[in-house]
């Protein structure tokens, strides 16, 4: 028996063959889960490949087999359960029938089991292998009970377990590796099904760079696979690490017949170098020994594969490379770390040498070292300094330089400078200049030195330096010469008051040598006296001398000088005494009578007054209040007087009365506080209305502190340069009152503008006002007239779009056929929107009627203003417009460029076609133009310097729109192969070849009759060839109009079958796929600007037709927007222009619903086709 489903079941297999390359392709190693899922969906993509089950197949069994899975070796039991027992019962094998009988002739493992009595026919399979692997099916044969029955095929799949894994190296040896180089390592499983996955498993971490193939096994359906471990770059290697030493490198095998993995693994033995040496240097300073010291150094190194071999080396200070140490030595091996141990007596030409304890093993690329420096101490001998001769002199601040050097002594000697038995140290902190500078210690070969550096002061004079090493020591003396040390002046009285009587003397402390004294006040030479000296400091000598003044409240603050003068240095000390004179309190000239400050900052109220003393309280009144001297929140008193004052009011403006006071007297002052702040705008008109062509001033009133003339400034708020003109504006201000004064008011000066008043008091003030230019609604009116197609059948809807431009807002009415609308009736429903200046209506008729809707519909816009309206034509479902302002746009000798503008397209979805012919040629060509929405077209495959006639037609599925209508034909000439291409020269659609130049009638009689005589015999045979080929156009031509007007009869026919009987193939055009739209929502040009409920408007538009509008956000409180930004939205109708005819209706044809449906149900009227635009013309049902 053979079943159709044997196909289908060879579309599984191709299905499973499909998936193994997936496994196979895969360069990455799989685990067991992603090898499953590969399994399980190969076995979804074989189920979902079966036929359906029949609903007949299905009542035939009550258990049908399912597709299983098993294990090689596994015993597995297919289900069979049939409705009808009395029938012949078996199982085919992929096709083969294996026969009713329980037990299988041929198949010993096979066996169908079960009571046949229950129609239980299962086929049980024992001990499974890769040949039980097919698709088998149940097949009932026909029987008096039943008919023949064929269960769906099922699959059954044998898994293979891999049985072997072959590792390189061989499996259970030991490898040597050298850590971080690379080694090759791969490992390949037995037959196996599916492939199975392998892993390499390194010191127990997965090795993530693996390469796997997977080829075929030995028999059909098995695979082996093979993986290798790769580096990044794909190279055959494993590297291992120290880490590794001792450790496994693990193969294993995964796969869906397994348990658990089969594994084989080897075991690494890494060599690495070992770590670097220790050397245990026995105390705290590492190398630090003395001469004659035994010295025991143990070196010690951790690791290495094989253990480090240690080498001590010794190099002399003198030498560069190290020479083994000529003493025994030895290597100890414990733990895996390797211990030196060196022992030397250290002599003193060991100071400075280098010991180094190297280690290493056999895979050491470099010898790893530690060293130690040798720093042998020994004991030194002569001193001396080196500087000025003994006794010399120096003027004070000369800088003399002392150097103490002495030879040998390791470790250097300390070299130590003294004072007069004191220890010269550099003084903390430094002083400036620094008065002493001590060097440090300084080695040349085996001599050392430091010196003292000096400026000479007067401490200095006649003292002792030494300089000591141990026990030596050496010794010098200077003789310093310097001016007064300390020239003072003594008064005898401590307080002085006008007319107080004064005795000043003048001291010198201590000179070398000796000065003379003078006085003088202010500049004024004084008359002095001698004074008995005192005993001076520093082994200098002392002077003195005395003066008498009778001072006044003048002197105050005033100086008397005190000259000391050496000759011998050419120098002089001076030094002065201050008068100090108690007076009352005195107001200076420069006391400041006016303070400006600026609000809400701060201000300062200066104090300029003489006293002595200070004044005790400075007393602050301000309008009859006395201000805390402690304070207050937003004052306080300074301690020389002055009034600060922050957060500043205009409040705070006006006089303010210092009283200061001590115990001299008292004085009071008067001081003005001028506050500035920042202007604040009082008054402004918001919004400002003007109809178009009037004048109107925008009036700005501020309050500021200062008042200037040209504070008032302004803006007009805009996006482009445009927008932020003021031209035709003039700008005015007088006092605190701007105005802007706008002439003739446009349409482009409305939206925003910002009165800005700035008096040099930071923030400036700005005002928003919004300038309403109110105009007369303006309804939008595309060319060609609307036109709104539905089906008049009752069920369908339309929705007739009105917009309108107007300030202030815009009511709409409708009419139809000029009576208003009743808007109660349920059929019509209405939406008005309103955003900025644009408003929108929105009329939906519900079921729509041919009889009833089919009309002029006329939307009116009214505001206070005016009025303005437009007329939308609901029409029936037809055949679509000519195309409009079909043009070329480029031209070559072997190709035209096309383009033209959408027509209305009848309600449906309408493409384009184009017919053109080579005049001197018979026949046409037809063109379809794709895509099918397009509006511009090459024809190609022209031939150069040839005339061609060209049409374009628009077609839907109610027909096309004819080759008569003008717009839709035009005449070119290709140019020769010598001619340039390019671009027409500005030709109209429609316009035909331009007439030659006039020529002098008398030339051209005499050459054209010149010509009629030449000819005449030819002429003869022209036409008897031209005729043939008319005959031959003819019959061509005739076809062809043959052919478009049996399309036009069809057409027709069919419209009236659509408009007639709703169940004929035309019927099938419903509201649900093709809905009543403003225009076409088919790509129509010219396309509308986006109505208000379409589109959001935060994009806006651009203005009108004469000249652009700008409008701000938010103009009107009425309205949620008054205009949108400017720039959102483009021209109404790009490149439409309307036509100077005018849009009316003939009065005969809507005098009512019911002579409309009688003109139709006639098919004839008085009305001409012609007498009314083309827009208007429509195939009313």
């Amino acid at each position: 028996m053979k079943d159709p489903q044997t196909d289908s079941g060879r579309s599984r297999w191709q299905i499973m063959d499909a998936v193994t390359p997936m496994v196979r392709g895969t360069g990455t190693a799989l685990r067991i889960p992603i090898r499953a899922s590969l399994l399980f969906m190969g076995l979804l993509i074989t189920g979902m490949a079966q036929s359906p089950i029949s609903d007949s197949v299905s009542r035939g069994f009550w258990a049908l087999p399912e597709n299983l899975t098993a294990v090689e070796g596994a015993t597995v039991e297919l289900k069979c359960g049939v409705s009808a027992p009395g029938s012949a019962v078996q199982w085919a094998k992929d096709g083969l029938l294996l026969g009713p009988s329980p037990g299988i002739p041929g198949f010993p493992r096979y066996r169908m089991e079960g009571d046949p009595a229950r129609g239980e026919f299962h086929l049980r399979i024992e001990t499974c292998d890769l040949s039980d692997d097919a698709e088998y099916e149940c097949q009932v044969g026909r029987s008096e009970t039943g008919p023949e029955l064929v269960s769906p095929r099922v699959i059954l799949s044998i898994l293979v377990p891999p049985k072997v894994l072959q590792l390189t190296p061989e499996a259970g040896t030991t490898v040597t590796w050298v850590a971080g180089q690379e080694y090759e390592i791969s490992c390949v499983s037995g037959d196996a099904k599916p492939a199975p996955d392998i892993a390499f498993l390194q010191s127990g971490q997965t090795v993530s760079s693996i390469s796997v193939d997977v080829s075929e096994g030995s028999q059909e359906k098995l695979f082996i696979t093979e993986a290798t471990a790769r580096t990044p770059i794909f190279q055959p290697r494993v590297t291992p690490q120290s880490s590794d030493n001792g450790k496994l490198l693990i193969c294993e095998g995964y796969s869906p017949a397994l348990v658990s993995p089969i594994k084989a693994s080897i075991t690494m033995n890494v060599l690495f170098p070992p770590g670097p040496p220790v050397i245990e240097w026995p105390g705290l300073n590492e190398g630090l020994v003395r001469a004659g010291q035994n010295l025991e150094l143990p070196c010690t190194a951790r690791g290495g594969n094989p253990p480090a071999t240690l080498q001590w080396l010794k190099a002399r200070p003198c030498l560069q490379n190290g020479q083994p140490v000529p003493i025994a030595w030895g290597t100890e091996l414990t733990h895996a770390t390797a211990r030196s141990v060196l022992t030397m007596t250290v002599r003193p030409e060991d100071h400075g040498a280098r010991i180094s304890c190297e280690a290493y093993n056999s895979v050491s690329v470099g010898t790893q070292e530690r060293s130690i420096t040798l720093q042998v101490t020994y004991p030194a001998q002569k001193l001396w300094i080196e500087g000025p001769q003994e006794g010399q002199h120096f003027r004070t601040g000369t800088r003399v330089r002392l150097v103490c050097l002495a030879i040998g002594g390791n470790p250097d000697p300390s070299l130590t400078w003294y004072k007069d038995s004191r220890t010269v140290m550099e003084p903390r902190p430094a002083q400036e200049p620094r008065r002493v500078q001590l060097g440090n210690l300084e080695k040349s070969g085996s001599t050392f030195s430091r010196e003292l550096v000096l400026v000479l002061g007067p401490p200095d004079n006649k003292a002792k330096f030494s300089c000591k090493a141990g026990q030596l020591s050496a010794s010098t003396q200077i003789v310093v010469l310097f001016p007064p040390t300390n020239l003072t002046i003594l008064a005898n009285v401590s307080v002085l008051r006008p007319g107080d009587p004064l005795n000043l003397t003048c001291v010198s402390v201590s000179s070398n040598p000796p000065v003379n004294l003078s006085w003088d006040k202010e500049g004024e030479r004084l008359e002095d006296m001698a004074a008995p000296p005192q005993n001076a400091p520093f082994k200098g000598s002392p002077a003195s001398r005395s003066v008498f003044l009778r001072v006044s409240s003048r002197d105050h603050g005033h100086r008397v000088t005190c000259r000391a003068h050496s000759a011998e240095l050419r120098e002089t000390v001076s030094s002065f005494y201050r008068f100090n004179v108690l007076y009352p309190p005195e107001f200076l000239g420069e006391q400041v009578l006016v303070v400006t400050a600026v609000e809400q900052g701060e201000a300062l109220l200066p104090v300029s007054v003489s006293a002595n003393p200070a004044p005790e309280a400075f007393n602050w009144t301000f309008r009859g209040y006395r201000l805390s001297p402690a304070g207050g929140p937003r004052h306080r008193i300074l301690s020389n007087g002055a009034l600060q004052l922050w957060n500043v009011t205009r409040s705070d403006d006006g006089l303010y009365q210092l009283h200061c006071q001590n115990a001299e007297g008292t004085a009071e002052a008067l001081v003005r506080l001028d506050v500035h702040y920042a202007p604040t705008i009082r008054a402004l008109q918001d919004p400002t209305e003007v109809d178009v062509g009037g004048s109107v001033d925008i009036v700005c009133t501020a309050d500021a502190n200062p008042i200037l003339p040209n504070m008032f400034n302004w803006e007009r708020l805009g996006e482009d340069e445009e927008d932020k003109s003021l031209d035709d504006t003039e700008t005015m201000s007088k006092g605190s009152t701007g105005r802007l004064r706008i002439h003739h008011a446009k349409l482009a000066q409305a939206g925003a503008y910002q009165c800005i008043v700035d008096n040099g008091v930071a923030p400036p003030a700005r005002g928003l006002v919004r300038l309403v230019v109110r105009f007369a609604p303006q309804v939008e009116h595309p060319t060609p007239l609307t036109k709104v197609a539905a089906a008049g059948d009752s069920t369908s809807s339309a929705t007739l779009h009105c917009r309108a431009r107007g300030v202030p807002n815009i009511v709409f009415t409708w009419t139809k056929n000029g009576v208003p609308l009743d808007l109660e009736d349920p059929r019509y429903t209405e939406h008005t929107y309103h955003q900025g200046g644009v408003h929108s209506s929105l009329l939906t008729i519900a079921n729509v009627s041919a009889a009833q809707d089919y009309a002029l519909f006329t939307c009116t816009a009214t505001n206070l203003l005016g009025s303005d309206h437009t007329n939308i034509q609901l029409v029936s479902i037809s055949r679509p417009d000519p195309p409009l302002g079909l043009k070329v746009v480029s031209l070559t000798p072997h190709s035209v460029g096309l383009e033209w503008k959408h027509g209305f397209d009848g309600g449906l979805p309408q493409r384009f076609h184009i017919r053109y012919e080579a005049l001197e040629t018979p026949g046409f060509f037809y063109v379809d133009v794709l895509p099918p929405q397009a509006t511009t077209f090459t024809l190609t495959g022209l031939q150069p310097s040839t005339r061609y006639r060209v049409w374009l037609l628009a077609s839907n599925a109610l027909g096309d729109s004819g080759l008569a209508a003008e717009g839709t034909q035009l005449s070119i000439t290709t140019p020769g192969l010598d001619q340039p291409s390019g671009e027409p020269d500005d030709q109209l659609p429609t316009e035909h070849p331009a007439e030659p130049p006039g020529l002098p009638l008398l030339p051209v009689l005499f050459a054209v009759g010149g010509l009629l005589l030449l000819s005449n015999a030819s002429c003869v045979g022209v036409f008897l060839w031209w005729r043939k080929l008319r005959h031959l156009a003819e019959g061509i031509s005739e076809k062809t109009e043959a052919v478009s007007a049996e399309d036009q009869v069809r057409n027709e026919y069919e419209e009236s079958q659509w408009t007639g009987d709703q169940d004929t193939r035309s019927s099938t055009v419903s509201t649900t796929e093709i809905e009543p739209y403003y225009h076409s929502l088919r790509d129509f040009s010219p396309q509308l600007p986006p109505t208000l409920e379409e589109v959001d408007y935060t994009q806006g538009f651009t203005g009108f037709e004469e000249e652009d509008v700008a409008f701000p956000e938010h103009l009107y409180d009425e309205v949620e927007r008054m205009y949108a930004p400017p720039g959102a939205w483009g021209p109404p109708y790009d490149e439409v222009h309307m036509g100077s005819y005018d849009l009316h209706w003939a009065e005969d044809k809507y005098e009512g619903p019911g002579r409309i449906y009688d003109q139709v149900a006639g098919d004839s009227g008085p009305l001409e086709s012609d007498s009314l635009p083309f827009e208007l013309r429509g195939d009313l049902v």
